[in-house]
């Protein structure tokens, strides 16, 4: 079978971190099955849905590195949703229902108090022609519920294996509002029938809603898709990952924290599964680490401090390859090879990269604590051209002449030379300083 997966976002707002990781699994998914990744916005929600939030959700994809192969837009098939609402209702499954919110509100309530389960008592379906056609006059306009059977329905979940549930502990879901605009349950259903979706993978929020759904795609026909349900994710203590949606967006995570794509791939490629979280520096690392039979049916757990690391770590592992081309965003073009090399392990983001030049290059306000000890250095200093041992020689002579050793003797020349306490290794650093820096920084000049 030919494989195709669909990421299905709503635009009516930005991509977060649990969204992100839907669309990376099923992007992975595809790509390691050698099948198709299809783009669907489910922009049925007119009041709420965007073009920015349309835009940005594409923008954050390609950030991503989430390419997708097929494109579709709800808003442009709502022709497709009717011609099924029409055969449902000649096959007698769609009925209108003429509660308003408040009144199913009520029935809801009155069913908890009594320890039932919060199921339509399809009150609809006892209306007779006359009380339909009085509460029409009325103004009341029905919304459309799918008539469910009782039977089970099983399925082999690829996340939770064989599931099982019966119809009769499901409420019959509103496939049309009041309106006529379709709701989530049909125009998906419908979507992934007609445009050919062989797995459906999305979070474990549905698996109940699945037994109704199967109902749905055999009434129009079939087949039925194969489906994987991912546990949702927490944060560190176990609580609510959406109540930090906002923080947590790929547009705040790029644009605010730094984070780097394959950091967050990386991440949340493992998360779910009992297998070592590794940074990747190649999406076809991630591609070829990915396995979706490793994942188990326990929260997942998504710490912020997991994901800085592991975006420490790829910057340090990337090549200079792998930068270049976004040197000149930073105005960082005049960035070489042994500069990257020098500053990468000292990274935790790379828009940090710029400290450093600058601190290479200045100017800098140097740090000067002893002031005899800096003339000492400066005349110690040894001429160009410097090299990789040049710091070694250096502090070796001032050990001899001063007897500094250790602390005493290294930090009052990284405050002079870097105006920080801590950095990238001197011996490294001095050379892309160059002596002329060196030496005015030593006297306490600006340079």
């Amino acid at each position: 079978m030919s494989v195709k997966v669909r990421f299905a976002p709503s635009p009516t707002g930005r991509l977060h971190v649990g969204n992100a990781r839907l669309a990376l699994v099923n992007f992975l998914f595809a790509r390691k099955q050698n099948g198709i990744f299809q783009l669907r916005l489910d922009d049925t929600d007119i009041e709420r849905s965007t073009e920015d939030n349309a835009r940005a959700i594409e923008r954050d994809l390609a950030w991503f590195g989430l390419r997708h192969d097929e494109f579709a837009r709800q808003s442009d098939r709502l022709d497709r949703y009717e011609l099924a609402a029409e055969r449902l209702r000649a096959s007698g499954r769609l009925y209108p229902a003429y509660e308003s919110a408040e009144e199913l509100s009520l029935k809801r309530k009155a069913q908890l108090a009594g320890g039932k389960p919060p199921r339509y008592d399809r009150a609809a379906l006892r209306l007779t022609d006359a009380e339909r056609a009085q509460l029409e006059a009325s103004g009341r306009k029905p919304h459309w519920r799918f008539r469910l059977d009782d039977a089970p329905r099983e399925w082999d979940d690829l996340v939770h294996g064989p599931t099982r549930v019966a119809g009769s502990d499901l409420s019959d879901p509103v496939l049309l509002r009041e309106d006529g605009r379709p709701l989530y349950t049909l125009s998906s259903l419908v979507d992934v029938l007609e445009l050919g979706i062989t797995h459906v993978i999305r979070g474990e929020d549905h698996l109940t809603n699945t037994a109704a759904q199967v109902q749905l795609f055999e009434a129009l026909g079939g087949p039925v898709p194969v489906f994987a349900h991912l546990s949702l994710l927490t944060d560190a203590s176990g609580g609510k990952l959406s109540k930090r949606a906002g923080a947590l967006s790929l547009e705040a995570l790029r644009d605010e924290q730094g984070i780097e794509p394959l950091a967050l791939a990386s991440l949340l490629a493992r998360l779910g599964t009992a297998d070592p979280i590794e940074p990747r520096t190649s999406l076809e690392a991630v591609i070829e680490g990915f396995d979706l039979s490793r994942f188990g049916r326990a929260a997942a757990r998504f710490d912020d401090e997991d994901l800085v690391r592991i975006n420490a770590r790829i910057l340090h592992a990337l090549p200079y390859e792998a930068i270049a081309p976004r040197l000149g965003a930073l105005g960082l073009s005049a960035v070489d090879r042994d500069f990257w090399n020098a500053v990468k392990p000292n990274l935790t983001r790379f828009d940090e990269l710029a400290t450093w030049w600058s601190v290479a290059q200045g100017p800098i306000a140097p740090v000067i604590e002893e002031a005899g000890f800096a003339v000492e250095a400066a005349t110690a200093l040894a001429d160009e051209p410097f090299d990789a041992d040049t710091w070694s020689r250096w502090t070796a002579s001032l050990k001899s002449r001063t007897g500094r050793s250790g602390k005493a003797l290294f930090r009052p020349l990284r405050l002079a030379l870097t105006g920080r306490e801590h950095g990238p290794e001197l011996k490294v650093l001095l050379p892309l300083i160059g002596r002329d820096r060196a030496l005015a920084r030593l006297r306490g000049e600006t340079a």
